[in-house]
């Protein structure tokens, strides 16, 4: 743009304000852009020795129209200026570089200081035209300069985001964005503002100090240290963080912090009790675990306190990077409560069962779970305690107790049968047949070595889902628990005979039933053609109009899933049962859903059978003193052995095929209660074959889909007492979640905080868990504490609102859920700390 341009654009503005507009050209330079400027509708006049007959002109002659006065040389001085109190009431055109440079921001002359003491930020054009995009007709000269500041940090033009990218630079080991404040003059009014703002005083401010006395402070306010800073610091801290695009700053800045202000040494005499809502630093949560392992270990703490800390570390900064850890401290809480509740005694093998699949089957979820998030911690040292006194519970006060005392009543019975529990080789009549009955079609999903506890889980997975609903019953597995029998069993089947062979398959009304290819056929010949069976990788890879013409061609379909058992029957792999159980949930979930994307309505998921697993290697006592003996064996396993003339001796359970529902004249032997046969090149931690109670009790689920929505979250209710008004600096509300959650009345989250009524967040912001299990009302109430930040002033004796807000669903857009409304009537005494 050349000068002449600029300079007509400048005094248009002018103009768009003045009805007179001066012009002192200083340098006598540029008389030739006056006479050149042409501005419609403006009179240009110069001034020289003619005063009286301008102003007479101006102000009586033509009072409405508009005059360019032009002055060849300086202004005059006021005493000599005979058009000064006009001057005053109109608009001066300066043509110095920061006259130029307020021209173009649309500034008046009032703001020609901040540009003058400035100056350096102004001589970037990119700089310049950065604050012209944030420059408002009603800002004040501080407004301003926090803008320039804001412009120098590339950063929205308030000081909690000026702060956020200048601790982001800090973190990353620069300096350039504040070096930039330094140039442009303005670190002095940056100062200023960190006192306005928070409270920040020092002889020698630096960002590496306030970061520090921010840290120390906010810890402080948690505790019981020295605060040097007020409370709109500790607003500021909770949103940094907070932020998903300064949370690496945060963490940086918050391990060096640590070490600067001797955290761990300080944290060593704290009780961790106290520190469960503080997470400015990694440490405490560190702090926490340790102690609170000690504290399981020692027995000193109950679980219901455990579960409670739990999930208030939930909403920490650090719980994802230790999540692992609490569940498993959670889960052996929870296992430790559950043990030393239940009484493992039992009258009958349907006494028994009854017993096992009410309570006893958790004991086996909560140590399964303990293990699983043990491993994947990672946190073996830290854990190794609290992890040798749940195998010890597990493995003796429970497993083995439990199945010695099952063994009994296992020796007892004439037959493998028990009273009102379905054996699993009538799975296919009992709870097939009936759909088939009613002309509609059904599923059936068997995943290999899926025991009750596991089904228990997936239960909760499915009915937790919208329009799903669910059932579980359990059956009782073939003898002996293995692979081969208890697929055989879910077949339909009118007899049942294991093969006198060295790989102990069976035969299903005289046809082979190992392979999926075989019971495809066995279906088939049952069902007259309309009976599938396929593997659950075939079926998953099928797109929606292939699994649809599958559904639509069969009214029977069995479906093989194999992770449980594929994992754990091998020795390398063993150890990693646990996790293979958590993956089958998962492949399990995916698989009924498709099922009923491709219209199936009904399904059944069950096992072939159980299994026993000790995480830590088995101790000689845990193997069998016996060894199998007999005219002819002719497969061995951990868990049974298959033979002919089988000698029978005390530690081991003798059955012949009879006494199991099967066909034939082979004898089966068990070691009773866990223990293992001995038998090389086999892993000995994962086994079945054999008759405990996590062996043979197997799930069956029967599964629909519904038309209508059936899932609800939570509702919570804000019980603020008796005063709808504030008076201090911070809020205290209780929020009351309505009922406890389920599976089908699921969590809800929230986000909490004050607003004034144009939308200003005058506090520091929650996001709040309601995941709340208890059916004791008293247990689901959660108090909220806000603390107000400085902005909250400017709303004193006004109305405030305490909004909860919550995502809609799949975007990260916010509604309002409730809201409560306040008046704000503080006093000047609330501002003190004492």
């Amino acid at each position: 743009m050349t000068l002449e341009n600029r300079i007509a654009q400048a005094l248009s503005r002018l103009f768009e304000k003045h009805r007179i507009v001066f012009w002192y050209d200083a340098k006598s330079e540029l008389r030739a852009d006056f006479e050149a400027v042409a501005l419609e509708g403006v009179d240009k006049v110069e001034i020289a020795n003619n005063e009286f007959g301008i102003k007479h002109r101006i102000l009586r002659e033509q009072p409405e129209d508009k005059f360019l006065l032009y002055r060849d040389g300086p202004q005059p001085e006021d005493l000599d200026n005979w058009l000064l109190d006009v001057q005053l009431a109109h608009g001066e055109f300066r043509t110095d570089q920061v006259a130029i440079w307020l021209a173009e921001l649309d500034l008046g002359l009032e703001f020609a200081d901040v540009v003058q003491q400035q100056v350096e930020f102004f001589h970037a054009a990119k700089r310049k035209d950065a604050l012209k995009k944030l420059l408002k007709p009603d800002d004040t000269a501080g407004l301003i300069r926090l803008k320039m500041i804001a412009v120098c940090a590339g950063a929205e033009p308030r000081m909690d985001t000026i702060l956020e990218s200048l601790l982001q630079e800090l973190a990353d080991g620069s300096d350039e964005r504040f070096s930039l404040i330094e140039r442009c003059d303005l670190e002095g009014f940056f100062w200023a503002q960190l006192t306005r703002y928070y409270g920040y005083e020092s002889s020698e401010p630096s960002i590496r100090d306030f970061v520090i006395e921010l840290f120390k402070s906010c810890f402080a306010m948690s505790t019981d240290g020295q605060v040097r800073l007020n409370a709109d610091a500790l607003v500021f801290l909770k949103r940094w963080k907070d932020s998903r695009q300064y949370e690496e700053s945060f963490e940086k800045l918050s391990e060096e912090c640590a070490g600067v202000l001797g955290i761990e040494a300080d944290l060593g005499k704290r009780d961790f009790r106290d520190l469960i809502e503080v997470d400015y630093f990694e440490l405490i949560d560190r702090k926490i675990l340790s102690d609170l392992v000690k504290a399981v270990v020692g027995r000193t703490v109950s679980a219901g306190d455990v579960a409670l800390w739990v999930r208030q570390r939930r909403q920490g900064h650090w719980y994802a990077g230790y999540r692992d850890l609490y569940e498993a401290i959670e889960d052996a809480a929870g296992f430790m409560q559950l043990l030393g509740e239940a009484t493992l005694e039992m009258e009958s093998l349907a006494d028994g069962v009854q017993r096992y699949c009410r309570s006893w089957y958790q004991l086996d979820q909560r140590y399964r779970k303990f293990v699983f998030h043990l491993r994947k911690s990672g946190q073996s040292s830290l854990l190794e305690a609290l992890a040798q006194q749940i195998e010890n519970l597990y493995s003796t006060a429970y497993l083995l107790k439990v199945n010695d005392r099952w063994q009994a009543q296992v020796d007892t019975a004439s037959s493998w049968s028990i009273p009102s529990l379905q054996l699993q080789r009538r799975f296919f009549e009992h709870w097939v047949r009936p759909f088939l009955n009613k002309g509609v079609k059904v599923c059936v999903v068997i995943s290999d070595a899926m025991r009750y506890e596991i089904g228990d889980e997936l239960l909760t997975l499915i009915r937790q889902e919208d329009r799903y609903s669910a059932e579980l019953e359990p059956a009782l597995a073939m003898l002996p628990s293995y692979t081969q029998l208890g697929m055989a069993a879910l077949l339909p089947n009118r007899e049942l005979a294991i093969g006198d062979n060295e790989t102990a398959s069976v035969l299903v009304d005289g046809l082979s039933s190992q392979g999926t290819a075989n019971r495809d056929k066995i279906l088939k010949l049952a069902l007259d053609g309309s009976g599938s069976a396929v593997t659950a990788e075939r079926f998953m890879a099928m797109n929606r109009e292939d699994s649809r013409e599958l559904l639509k061609t069969n009214s029977v379909l069995y479906i093989y899933h194999n992770r449980i058992d594929h994992t754990g029957d091998k020795m390398h792999s063993e150890g990693q049962a646990f996790e293979a159980a958590e993956q089958a949930l998962d492949d399990l979930l995916r698989l009924v859903k498709k099922l009923t994307a491709a219209n199936a309505s009904n399904i059944l998921v069950t096992a072939d059978h159980g299994f026993i697993y000790q995480h830590r290697p088995i101790e000689e006592s845990d193997f069998s003193a016996t060894e199998a003996e007999g005219d002819s064996i002719g497969y061995r396993d951990r868990r049974f052995v298959i033979g002919k003339g089988l000698k029978q001796k005390p530690g081991l359970r003798h059955f012949t095929s009879r006494e199991l529902g099967l066909s034939g004249d082979l004898e089966i032997q068990l070691p009773k209660s866990i223990n293992r046969l001995r038998l090389k090149g086999s892993g000995s931690r994962f086994v079945h074959g054999g008759a405990s109670l996590q062996e043979v009790i197997i799930p069956v689920l029967k599964v629909n889909k519904k038309r209508q929505s059936d899932v609800t979250n939570v509702e919570v209710e804000i019980l603020r007492g008796s005063s709808s008004v504030i008076t201090s600096g911070q809020l205290a509300v209780v929020l009351y979640q309505a009922q406890p959650v389920t599976d089908k009345v699921q969590s809800r989250v929230l986000r909490a905080g004050l607003y004034t009524e144009a939308g200003e967040l005058i506090s520091d912001s929650h996001e709040l868990i309601f995941d709340l299990t208890s059916d004791n009302p008293r247990e689901r109430e959660l108090q909220v504490r806000f603390v107000l930040s400085r902005a909250a002033d400017d709303a004193n004796g006004k109305e405030v609102v305490l909004r909860f807000e919550e995502k809609h669903a799949g975007t990260t857009h916010y509604k309002e859920y409730k809201s409560v409304r306040y008046v704000m009537r503080r006093s000047f005494t609330s501002d003190f700390d004492f």
